[in-house]
């Protein structure tokens, strides 16, 4: 399969052995990983599994979603998610558990997270624009400025950087190292920073060039 679902524990650095070099790693949990249900080419079109993390009770989930996972021989997960299967892969069987042994001989990794949230925020902090002037009279310190003309064309064109919220949007670090698994522990670590809080929800699939 092409990715794990986990949960980043936080940031921390190893040394390179030859170098001395420190390089900062993100830790990602991602082991018991369950198989819920195999989509086919024939009933689904596409072949692909379905993966659930975080175990949880089944007054946690509803009850339409819970006969899903009776129905696959599965346990409740709290997050599901889907990931294509490799060409000629063998299908897991539903309910078997999977970790980070997926990710082994594998250099590059992809991982998918949802930004910190950081509200309403102005111009300065959301795009970096440059403060106003600190001279004696001038009050237009952090504001943005004009943002549109009087009366021709006397609307503001759409996309125009202005205050708004900032951050709690999905995106995607791209072609991280993966320096280390430890398969007991379910560890994943990569070299750089991913998106999201720690304990965070996190996608990880394998890069593709």
């Amino acid at each position: 399969m092409r990715g794990l679902i986990g949960r980043k524990v936080g940031m921390t650095r190893l040394f390179d052995e030859t170098t001395g070099q420190s390089i900062p790693i993100t830790v990602i949990a991602a082991g018991n990983n369950v198989v819920h249900r195999i989509r086919t080419v024939e009933k689904d079109g596409h072949h692909a599994v379905q993966l659930g993390y975080g175990l949880c009770g089944e007054k946690k989930v509803s009850k339409a979603v819970l006969g899903q996972f009776k129905k696959a021989g599965s346990v409740p997960t709290r997050v599901v998610r889907e990931f294509r299967l490799e060409e000629g892969e063998q299908d897991p069987a539903p309910g078997q558990q999977v970790g980070v042994e997926v990710l082994e001989n594998v250099k590059f990794v992809d991982v998918t997270g949802v930004t910190k949230g950081r509200g309403f925020t102005g111009t300065v902090k959301r795009y970096g624009f440059h403060r106003g002037r600190e001279t004696h009279g001038n009050t237009n310190h952090r504001e943005p400025g004009s943002a549109g003309s009087n009366t021709f064309p006397a609307r503001v064109f759409p996309g125009k950087r202005m205050a708004g919220q900032y951050g709690n949007q999905q995106r995607t670090a791209r072609r991280l190292l993966v320096v280390k698994l430890q398969k007991e522990a379910g560890l994943v670590y990569v070299r750089g920073a991913v998106p999201g809080c720690n304990s965070g929800i996190v996608l990880i699939r394998k890069h593709s060039d």
